[in-house]
């Protein structure tokens, strides 16, 4: 008598994290083994809350940010973020700077943002003449060094690390690797996504509109990874009547308006394709398909988009 095959069943939690929503989907032929790893998913994404929040003055980011010297021992968790966000910064030119802590409290947001902000059209109506973001030639990132054999970061005193979205891509492709013994698995941390499993199914990754409630394109996806930018979300109004928001220009430490206001990446990993979205939106409308080696989407000012198919 032949064993009956079972198929894989699909177990999921939705909760709030990382000032978002997060998402984990596991799938096993074991429906208790799927359960378990999704909870282990959400307590392990909740604790890297607490550990990399930046509002939060005994989280280990604060601590290492506030240590008074050169060299600071970390988690390994920690010193996989600080390496990647400074791989990041390599491979972008700089333009993804986890260096620019400073500049982004000085554009008001130095505490936890509440509320929906400014609608995207009303951001853009105060915005300044549009320009794409460029690097900056003095950048502190060239300065932070990690050691993986020690556990440690070394940077001058004084220069404060915000690994930004690098660190939820960082998170989706931990959990990723871990739970890729499962048929299927799907890690959304606030935007950043990893799919993958053994025996994954293809899934439609859906690009919203920031205008609208409205869905721009879908991707059929079974594995790798995808993450969106955007300015939509979290725009503010400044006390000298133009706006802010938290995608800064490294060049002039300045919030960036280049001509586009999102861009969604897709790449082998959750962490790639955080930088490449970044990346894409501050080069600006000219030079963003360039960026997009993997293929993604680039929503433009005027409500138009540009799809770039995978390779």
């Amino acid at each position: 008598m032949s064993a009956i095959a079972h198929a894989p069943v699909e177990q999921r939690e939705i909760f709030a994290c990382f000032g978002s929503r997060c998402t984990v989907i596991v799938a096993n032929v074991r429906a208790a083994a799927a359960a378990a790893a999704v909870t282990a998913a959400r307590h392990r994404l909740l604790e890297w809350h607490q550990q990399f929040s930046r509002f939060e003055a005994d989280s280990e980011l604060s601590r290492l940010n506030d240590d008074p010297r050169e060299t600071v021992p970390v988690s390994p968790m920690m010193r996989r973020v600080v390496e990647a966000a400074v791989q990041a910064a390599r491979a972008t030119d700089g333009l993804v700077d986890p260096t620019l802590l400073r500049q982004i409290e000085l554009a008001g947001y130095a505490s936890h943002y509440e509320g929906d902000g400014l609608p995207l059209a009303a951001a853009l109506a105060l915005a300044p003449a549009r320009r794409p973001g460029s690097s900056a030639a003095d950048a502190d990132w060239r300065l932070v060094r990690t050691d993986r054999r020690a556990g440690t970061v070394t940077r001058p005193p004084g220069v404060r690390i915000d690994p930004g979205g690098i660190a939820k891509g960082v998170f989706a492709d931990e959990l990723g690797a871990l739970l890729a013994g499962h048929d299927a698995v799907a890690v959304d941390c606030g935007g950043d996504l990893r799919l993958g499993g053994r025996s994954a199914p293809e899934r439609e990754v859906h690009v919203a509109s920031p205008f609208e409630d409205a869905i721009l394109h879908s991707f059929r996806l079974r594995s790798g990874g995808v993450a969106t930018s955007g300015i939509g979300k979290r725009s503010w109004p400044t006390a000298d009547g133009g706006v802010g928001h938290h995608l800064l220009d490294p060049a002039t430490g300045e919030p960036a308006f280049t001509g586009i206001v999102q861009v969604t990446a897709l790449a082998p990993t959750a962490t790639e394709a955080e930088a490449l979205s970044k990346a894409a939106l501050l080069r600006g409308p000219a030079h963003a398909a360039g960026v997009l080696v993997h293929g993604g989407v680039v929503v433009l000012d005027d409500g138009g988009f540009i799809v770039l198919d995978p390779a």
